[in-house]
């Protein structure tokens, strides 16, 4: 007889091309509950939603109750035997922890089995479910609070202390976001105590962190290769973008570049990737490079090596200065670096546990590629994230690590990179 295949290791969620984070490997059947909960019919209804071709109404929801309910719907289902409310005789018998409002338990015994494991996570789970809800200021509007033009070099911002530090009224912003009139629909809404205002507002810092966290390690990618964006206007690819980097994303959201570089000759984003959601940056590539003091978003819904082909090699497109891709998985990498000889800077989402970043070498130093470095990165999002189908394991953190690719032609040193060890 064979012998029986070993469990994978436990590792960093993926991302699928529809926007489930590794719902279906720990609970079989996950994803299906929430296009159930969403009242969608198909993965096509919950494409067409990411796309904006399809209005919450036309899937039910119609109240903010309603929208928060069935976003907390999706992540029902008992933490320790793993069923689903539909497996139970009595679906609402499940019963939240009151300590972190985030994990689910079918029972008492399910609940005193669970909390040797659960207690070392609950502190941070309770950080998970609070910044869950408060993401939803991100689409109002409210947040991020505007920022100020850089004071320091930007070699001398070397983390988000820093960076925050920089900010004019810091204190006042958050109130007036705490205050608000968005803030005080959701709690109304949100079928949870509010925390308190302290609370509240250290989870809005780290939501701040996690909407900059890739322009700034882009920022970080331009200095780390020695890219001036002050003598050039430069071009950005972000290859395999999808909807984590494009739903409601807005012409203005990486012009922390411009406050990051002031006086820049003009830098242009291009997002790349399949998955691309229709907004209003699905405008095409610049056939010029970007105007003086600006950050121009563009698009680009298909595959790589096709956009490469028709654009760049055609020079309807410049030839990109630095390429990024967030959130690889183990094999992301492989796509820019195999085919194209230019600076890479490949960063790795959600990584926490290193695994991820160690299978993603391994498969770079098979390739041969010239690994310049790797190592934390200081612009990493702050909010953490949990593992889904198994929250009771170490939060994620999204581009907690980068890996720095030379190409052979980039015509740089490993000598000319600042040393980040």
């Amino acid at each position: 007889s064979k012998k029986a295949p070993e469990e994978p290791a436990a590792r960093a969620p993926d991302v699928d091309s529809l926007g489930f984070q590794a719902m279906d490997r720990n609970v079989p059947g996950l994803s299906h509950v929430i296009l159930q909960k969403l009242n969608m019919k198909s993965y096509e209804d919950y494409k067409s939603a990411m796309d904006g071709r399809k209005r919450g109404s036309d899937f039910g929801i119609r109240t903010y109750f309603d929208m928060f309910q069935k976003m907390e719907d999706t992540f029902k289902f008992c933490v320790e035997c793993k069923k689903l409310p539909d497996a139970l005789p009595d679906p609402k018998s499940l019963r939240r922890c009151k300590r972190c409002q985030n994990v689910y338990y079918c029972g008492v015994a399910c609940q005193r089995a669970n909390w040797p494991l659960h207690k070392k996570f609950c502190k941070k789970l309770k950080l998970v479910a609070l910044d869950r809800l408060v993401e939803w200021l991100v689409f109002t509007g409210d947040i991020p609070f505007p920022t100020e033009t850089w004071t320091k070099p930007a070699r001398d911002v070397k983390g988000w202390e820093d960076w925050f530090s920089m900010q004019e009224q810091l204190e006042e912003k958050l109130g007036a976001i705490v205050a608000g009139r968005y803030m005080t629909l959701l709690w109304a809404n949100a079928g949870k105590p509010r925390p308190e205002d302290a609370e509240l507002r250290e989870s809005i810092r780290r939501l701040v962190t996690d909407f900059h966290s890739r322009p700034l390690t882009i920022g970080l990618g331009l200095r780390l290769f020695g890219i001036d964006p002050l003598t050039r206007p430069l071009t950005v690819h972000v290859v395999g973008a999808s909807h984590v980097e494009t739903l409601n994303t807005r012409l203005t959201d990486y012009d922390e570049l411009t406050r990051m570089f002031p006086g820049h000759q003009g830098v242009e984003m291009v997002m790349v990737g399949v998955d691309v959601v229709d907004g209003p940056i699905m405008r095409p590539p610049l056939t010029t490079l970007a105007p003086r003091g600006r950050v121009y978003l563009s698009s680009y819904k298909g595959l790589y090596h096709d956009f490469w082909e028709s654009h760049v090699e055609t020079k309807l497109a410049p030839r990109p200065d630095l390429v990024v891709g967030f959130h690889p998985g183990e094999h992301g990498p492989t796509t820019p670096v195999s085919r194209h000889r230019h600076p890479v800077m490949v960063l790795l989402l959600s990584s926490g546990s290193e695994q991820e970043l160690k299978a993603s070498l391994q498969i770079l130093v098979e390739l041969e590629t010239h690994i310049v470095g790797y190592a934390s990165n200081p612009f990493a999002s702050l909010r953490p994230e949990q593992v889904y189908s198994s929250p009771n394991k170490a939060p994620v953190y999204c581009s907690s690590h980068y890996i720095a690719l030379l190409g052979a032609e980039a015509g740089l040193g490993a000598e000319e990179l600042e040393d980040d060890d």
